[in-house]
């Protein structure tokens, strides 16, 4: 359970955010101090599963034949076999746009060497080479906690930004997203808290509420 003051923050958010005709989601600011981030071992990089959801749909595509692929077609949002692999390495624009719209890509451990000969170059430099499925792993267990999945990722910025909610979630869903994200980074961080220079909340166009 998330304290008290983080779900404080939240409500300050949420309350402080003028209407608008869509529904806006609820991000963090993430400030880092302390590090040398041109070295990439201390660049954040991780996906961390969310307790109250992201609040968004997430797109899921599954690179699998055979069961595997037939058990993915009913939670993934596509499932591509090595054919169609094939097809999106001769064809960089189509494999551009499928990077660009996925958040999240699972792959069987088997395709793995062929989805870095054909997609790598796509794949690689945005951070979505996909999770490799395990011969014992569960893909409808796998896609399904990737739904509730979001990717930190600081590059070589100091202030990266990551999506906790949408502002029809409560305060307290939104502040236990929060609370998580926060306890992995001072877990993973070469010095902790100490890295951490200030954290902000706020909705799309609304104002930012300071955190930590």
């Amino acid at each position: 359970m998330a304290d008290q003051s983080i779900e404080d923050a939240v409500s300050r958010a949420l309350e402080g955010a003028p209407p608008r005709n869509f529904r806006e989601s609820v991000d963090l600011a993430i400030n880092l101090r302390d590090l040398d981030l041109n070295d990439p071992s201390n660049r954040v990089d991780e996906g961390i599963v969310l307790p109250s959801g992201t609040g968004q749909e997430t797109r899921i595509v599954v690179f699998a034949e055979g069961e595997t692929a037939l058990r993915a077609r009913d939670v993934a949002d596509e499932v591509l076999d090595s054919d169609d692999l094939e097809e999106l390495g001769d064809d960089t624009d189509a494999a551009k746009d499928l990077a660009g719209e996925t958040d999240f890509f699972i792959a069987q451990a088997n395709m793995m060497q062929d989805i870095g000969r054909y997609l790598g170059t796509v794949l690689g430099p945005r951070g979505k080479m996909p999770t490799p499925l395990q011969p014992d792993d569960d893909v409808v267990e796998v896609v399904n906690r990737m739904k509730n999945t979001v990717q930190l990722r600081s590059r070589d910025r100091r202030t990266f930004h990551a999506r906790v909610g949408a502002e029809d979630m409560t305060a307290e869903e939104i502040a236990d997203n929060i609370d998580v994200i926060i306890r992995r980074l001072e877990a993973d961080l070469e010095k902790g808290p100490l890295n951490i220079d200030s954290v902000y909340v706020k909705t799309t166009m609304g104002p930012a509420v300071e955190v930590a």
